[in-house]
């Protein structure tokens, strides 16, 4: 069951990743914010021990991070949904999970700088897709995804 529910919670991390990136892609044409390459000198970082260069712009690894986490973090909120942990509510908690997922690696490594160090334009923004991130993947999880047998309507253990 937690198996399952992590996969099909994976997908929904996928289908949350998507929207995430057209949101992006969206409010880059219209702020003229360009990409960022931080997953990618992350993931290499996490890889290699080694740290790219700020001018450095691998697309495949990027890419690879973006997915990955989202398809990571998604198969916990697969986990939630299987266990009552359901709804716009457990989405907004789930927004701060990726966060922090995003924050401690990126942190660890040294690639990233704490958020109070950012901008208030770049700390909405990516607050911003982050939770949109986490909406689409719950509500998709929250589709996907059965109730565990021993959970009722409310996602509580029957006693």
């Amino acid at each position: 069951m937690v198996g399952r529910a992590a996969l099909r919670g994976a997908l929904a991390g996928l289908a949350g990743v998507a929207v995430m990136t057209l949101g992006e892609k969206v409010e880059q044409a219209v702020t003229g914010r360009p990409d960022s390459y931080v997953p990618a000198r992350t993931l290499t970082a996490l890889t290699t021990g080694r740290r790219l260069p700020e001018t450095s712009r691998p697309p495949v690894r990027n890419h690879l991070m973006h997915w990955g986490t989202g398809a990571a973090v998604g198969a916990l909120r697969g986990i939630w949904a299987a266990t009552g942990l359901r709804g716009w509510r457990a989405s907004l908690w789930h927004a701060s999970v990726r966060l922090a997922t995003d924050q401690t690696l990126e942190n660890a490594t040294g690639v990233g700088a704490p958020p109070w160090t950012w901008s208030r334009r770049d700390l909405v923004v990516d607050v911003g897709h982050k939770v949109v991130y986490s909406l689409v993947t719950g509500a998709v999880a929250d589709r996907l995804v059965p109730l565990a047998p021993d959970r009722d309507a409310a996602g509580t253990a029957p006693a």
